[in-house]
């Protein structure tokens, strides 16, 4: 009889199409940052969309945004500094906290960290940026340009 294959073939395809379709380690899991700026979430806080805006050469502003993964315990960004030997020195600032699973974006309101060292737009800087708790997570952050007609206008105060 012609029914026994034909109901084989259509068992065989319903159980084999669900694990053909994606398989492991599928696109859609993985993180895809579609942004040109640095970002690095293996710590305790997630640094995202980290760049220098730069008006001038020599001098920039860190931006970035902040996602504490700490549910307890509120966690404080203290320093950036150069990483890998880069000549980069920070202007001091006062100390962002970010509130227990919350996010800051330091561009709004500006925390003013200001960068200075031998940079200019279209580089890329080694920083690392420190918390309270002692962790230090590097990062190789590009210097964006703040012109009138960027994305970044004005957010350089240095």
């Amino acid at each position: 009889m012609r029914l026994r294959p034909l109901a084989t073939a259509a068992a065989v395809f319903a159980l084999a199409a669900p694990l053909s379709s994606c398989g492991f380690d599928a696109a859609t899991e993985r993180e895809y940052d579609v942004n040109g700026a640095a970002e690095n979430r293996e710590g305790t806080v997630d640094v995202l969309s980290a760049v220098v805006v730069s008006g001038n050469p020599g001098s920039g502003t860190f931006i970035a945004s902040l996602s504490n993964n700490d549910l307890s315990d509120e966690q404080t960004l203290t320093g950036v500094s150069g990483a890998e030997g880069a000549p980069v020195e920070p202007a001091d600032f006062d100390p962002v906290a970010v509130a227990p699973g919350g996010f800051v974006n330091l561009a709004e309101p500006p925390a003013a960290i200001v960068l200075t060292g031998d940079f200019e737009a279209g580089d890329f800087l080694p920083l690392s940026v420190d918390f309270g708790n002692g962790e230090r997570i590097s990062l190789n952050v590009p210097v964006v340009p703040d012109n009138d007609d960027a994305y970044w206008e004005g957010l350089d105060v240095s």
